[in-house]
C-alpha cells in the first residue's frame, strides 16, 4: 500500500493517519522516495530534510498512538515554497543573495502548520524572489513541468505546483503576487488558491511587493486546498494587514458543494475582457466546455465588462517593481546574506554594489531599476501614482461586475505551457503570461485555479480562474468543488491520473543544483 501513497489526495491520507491504518512515518517516507526517484529530472525542491521529516513523522505517530489529537491533518507531508521562512531549513527566495541562509524564526503559516501537525518535506524552487512567470528565473536552475519536461511549470510557485503535480507531496504552500499560484496550477494540472489579501499572514514571507503578496494552498484537489486553508488562515497581530475576522471553514464549503452538484441561482460572470486576441484555441475551447458545464448544472452565465482591466498589466508593472525596489533594499551585504568585497577592500557602498551584482540575477536588476526610476523625483507622479489610479479604477470594475454576478471566471492563463526559452529574452511577452491574474491582486479579491481539461493541440493541462468579492472566499471552494466534481464525473476521474509516468530512478538521481552540497540535518541542496 506503501506505493500507492503518494497517489492519494491529501484528505484521504489524512483519514487513514487518522484510522491509524497508515502510519506517518510510511506516508512521509512514501513522499520522500517518490522525491528522490524523480526530482533530480523535475528539479521541484531546493532543499529536502530527510533526516528531519522522519523524526517529526515519528514523534506525531507516537503522539497519535498514546492518545493525543494531532488534528485533522496531522501526519500528512507537505511541501513549502522558499519564499517562506523557516528555522530548521534555508530560506533563499532561489536567490544567490541569500544563499545558505537560514532565518531565525519560522513564518506564520509554517508555524501554523506545525501546530497543526504536518511534516515539512522541504523547500521547493521558485522564479528568484517571486519575480517570473516560468521558474526560470531561479538561481539554482528551472524547475520541469511533470506533463512535458521541456516545458516550464509556471511561475514563480513552479517548484510547488510541479511536486504537487508529480506526487511528491500531496499538497504545497505557495504564493501568489500577480498569479504566482494560479498561473503554475493551470500549467500543471493542479489546483492553487489566492485568498482575499489579508487572510492569510505574510509575516515571514520574504517580500517582493507588499501590498500584492498573499500566501495560498496548492493542491491536487479543491477540498485539500480548503483544508489547507483552514490551517493557514486567520488573523495575525505580527502582520498589520491581517484582516482581523473569523471565518468559516473552507473545508466544510468544498464538501458541500462536492454533494450538491448543482449550481441553481449562481451568477457566474465570464469578463470579456479577459479573453480573445492572444489567448490559444486549446484554452479557448476548453474554457467555453467548462462554461457549458456549468450552466447544465443550474448556473446562470452573464457577460460582463472590466474596462480598466485592460491597463492592469501596466499598472501591475509600475507598482510592483517600485515596492520590490523598497523591499530589496535591505539585501546591502551588510546585515545578512551573500557579502562581496571588491578586490583590496572598498567602501560600504562598494561592497553594497559588488555584492547586489553577484547576488541579483538579471531579472531582479531589471525590476530594481524599473521601480526605482518609477519612484525616483520628477517621475514619482506620472508612474507610480498614475497606476495607483488606475489601480482604483480596476477595483470599482470588480465591485461593479460583482453586483450582477457572484463570481467572476476567465482562462487561468492565455496559453499552455510554453517551452524553455521561449521567452526569456523578451521580457513583455513573459509578463503577458498573467494578464488574466494580475487584477485580482490588485484588487485584492480572492482567486482560484484548477484544470478543466487538456488542450486539444497539444495534451497540456488547461485551468479556469473563480474570482469572488473579498472576504468571500467560501464562494470560491464551494463552486469550485462542484465543478470539479462534475468535471471528473465527465472525465471518468481526476485529471492528473492521465499524468505520464515519469522515469523514475536511484537516489543518486537527486542530483544538488549549483549551490552549497549537504546541509547540516542531512537533506539536500
Amino acid at each position: 500500500m506503501t506505493d500507492d501513497l503518494t497517489r492519494l489526495p491529501a484528505a484521504e491520507l489524512a483519514a487513514l493517519l487518522t484510522a491509524r491504518e497508515v502510519s506517518s512515518v510510511e506516508a512521509t517516507r512514501a513522499s520522500l522516495n517518490r522525491i528522490a526517484a524523480v526530482d533530480g529530472d523535475l528539479h521541484a525542491f531546493l532543499h529536502t530534510a530527510p533526516e528531519a521529516a522522519l523524526r517529526t513523522a515519528s514523534e506525531i505517530d507516537r503522539r497519535r498512538a498514546d492518545g493525543y489529537d494531532v488534528g485533522p491533518l496531522g501526519g500528512v507531508p507537505i511541501a513549502i515554497k522558499d519564499v517562506l521562512c523557516t528555522k530548521d531549513m534555508p530560506s533563499t527566495a532561489a536567490s544567490k543573495i541569500l544563499e545558505g541562509w537560514i532565518p531565525p524564526y519560522d513564518a506564520t503559516v509554517v508555524a501554523r502548520l506545525r501546530s497543526a501537525n504536518l511534516v515539512p518535506l522541504g523547500k521547493t524552487n521558485m522564479d528568484e524572489f517571486a519575480m517570473g512567470s516560468s521558474t526560470e528565473h531561479s538561481a539554482y536552475g528551472p524547475t520541469r513541468n511533470p506533463w512535458d519536461r521541456d516545458r516550464i511549470p509556471g511561475g514563480s510557485g513552479g517548484g510547488s505546483a510541479a511536486a504537487v503535480a508529480a506526487f511528491e507531496a500531496p499538497f504545497a504552500l505557495g504564493s501568489d503576487t500577480g498569479g504566482s499560484i494560479r498561473q503554475p496550477a493551470a500549467v500543471t494540472g493542479t489546483v492553487g488558491v489566492k485568498p482575499t489579501y489579508g487572510g492569510v499572514s505574510r509575516y515571514g514571507a520574504i517580500a517582493l511587493a507588499s501590498s500584492l503578496d498573499q500566501v495560498g494552498p496548492v493542491s491536487r484537489t479543491v477540498l485539500d486546498a480548503a483544508l489547507l486553508h483552514d490551517v493557514i488562515g486567520g488573523h495575525d497581530p505580527r502582520d498589520s494587514t491581517s484582516l482581523d475576522e473569523l471565518w468559516p471553514s473552507f473545508a466544510d464549503a468544498a464538501r458541500a458543494g462536492r454533494a450538491a452538484g448543482d449550481l441553481t441561482g449562481v451568477r457566474v460572470g465570464v469578463v470579456r475582457e479577459l479573453g480573445g486576441d492572444g489567448f490559444q484555441a486549446g484554452v479557448r475551447q476548453r474554457f467555453d466546455e467548462a462554461l457549458a458545464v456549468l450552466a447544465a448544472a443550474g448556473a446562470e452565465i452573464v457577460e460582463v465588462s472590466a474596462p480598466h482591466f485592460e491597463y492592469a498589466v501596466a499598472a501591475y508593472y509600475l507598482i510592483l517593481p517600485a515596492e520590490a525596489s523598497s523591499n530589496l533594499a535591505k539585501y546591502d551585504g551588510v546585515r545578512f546574506g551573500l557579502r562581496v568585497e571588491p578586490e583590496g577592500g572598498g567602501t560600504v557602498e562598494q561592497v553594497m554594489a559588488a555584492t547586489r551584482g553577484a547576488g541579483f540575477g538579471p531579472e531582479v536588476k531589471r525590476r530594481i531599476i524599473l521601480g526605482t526610476y518609477a519612484l525616483s523625483a520628477g517621475y514619482y507622479d506620472a508612474y507610480y501614482g498614475s497606476a495607483q489610479k488606475v489601480r482604483t479604477l480596476i477595483q470599482r470594475d470588480f465591485d461593479a461586475a460583482f453586483a450582477s454576478s457572484d463570481v467572476l471566471v476567465s482562462p487561468s492563463a492565455p496559453t499552455t505551457a510554453f517551452t524553455f526559452g521561449e521567452k526569456m529574452d523578451d521580457p513583455l511577452a513573459m509578463y503577458l503570461n498573467d494578464i488574466t491574474t494580475i487584477p485580482a491582486n490588485l484588487a485584492g479579491v480572492p482567486g482560484m485555479g484548477l484544470p478543466i481539461g487538456l488542450a486539444p493541440e497539444d495534451g497540456l493541462p488547461v485551468g479556469i480562474q473563480i474570482m469572488a468579492p473579498a472576504r468571500e472566499d467560501v464562494r470560491l471552494y464551494r463552486i469550485g468543488a462542484t465543478l470539479e466534481a462534475l468535471l471528473e464525473e465527465k472525465w471518468g476521474g481526476p485529471l492528473l491520473d492521465r499524468l505520464p509516468e515519469l522515469e523514475t530512478a536511484g537516489s543518486a538521481h537527486l542530483a544538488p543544483p549549483p549551490g552549497p552540497g549537504t546541509e547540516p540535518d542531512g537533506g539536500t541542496r
